[in-house]
């Protein structure tokens, strides 16, 4: 559910009355992460690593509690839920765009991104999520990227995570993350603790039995 707030009523006052009319709001952070096991998760139980590593984004922003704020149009909004958009390339040779429900099970968000993405694919349909605070995401791996930015603008004020190809090492899988974000919503402090809890998430990923089924998604 989405409600407006009185930002007056948030630790968000100061920031909202500083950034919310600057015509150039938005933050990038870049951090490379380590992604070895989840590297290993994904080979081990044939899953799709953007798909992992999508929920691993939406488990550490959950833990954040700025990621349920987004100003949009000189007001400032609350949300209940969050949900993760990735971009589809669909059978036309084009785009489209579609929303994941986040959720804590991580069994139910692999069956929701195989379903919503598989549909967006063929039906060259966007599909998208009322009253959830959007995540974006864009994998570009046809490249190793060391970091990207997105457009600087008041028209998109959600929050980004953005990637290219993971790299091999002898020893380890690394991915440099590019995370925007609108100042209204988060300081650097809390994006970058964002940063911090999307390493934590990767690195304790379950891989036990009870996520077995999860490889008939793949």
């Amino acid at each position: 559910m989405k409600q407006e707030i009185n930002p007056k009523d948030t630790s968000r006052v100061q920031a909202f009355e500083l950034w919310m009319k600057s015509p150039m709001p938005m933050v990038t952070l870049t951090k490379t992460i380590d992604v070895t096991r989840l590297y290993k998760v994904s080979r081990r139980r044939g899953l799709k690593f953007n798909m992992l590593l999508c929920w691993c984004i939406g488990r550490a922003a959950s833990r954040i509690d700025e990621f349920h704020l987004l100003p949009s149009q000189g007001k400032l909004y609350k949300y209940d839920r969050l949900a993760i958009n990735v971009i589809v390339n669909n059978k036309e040779g084009g785009i489209c765009s579609c929303d994941i429900p986040y959720t804590d099970d991580m069994e139910q968000f692999g069956q929701d991104y195989m379903a919503l993405t598989q549909s967006a694919s063929t039906s060259c349909q966007s599909s998208f999520i009322d009253g959830a605070m959007v995540i974006g995401t864009s994998a570009m791996v046809e490249t190793e990227l060391d970091c990207i930015v997105n457009q600087y603008t008041d028209q998109f004020c959600n929050p980004m995570v953005m990637w290219g190809r993971y790299r091999k090492g002898w020893l380890r899988m690394t991915l440099p993350i590019s995370f925007q974000f609108h100042h209204v919503q988060m300081d650097g402090g809390q994006a970058a603790r964002f940063l911090e809890e999307l390493q934590k998430a990767i690195n304790t990923i379950c891989d036990g039995n009870r996520k077995n089924n999860l490889a008939a998604l793949a």
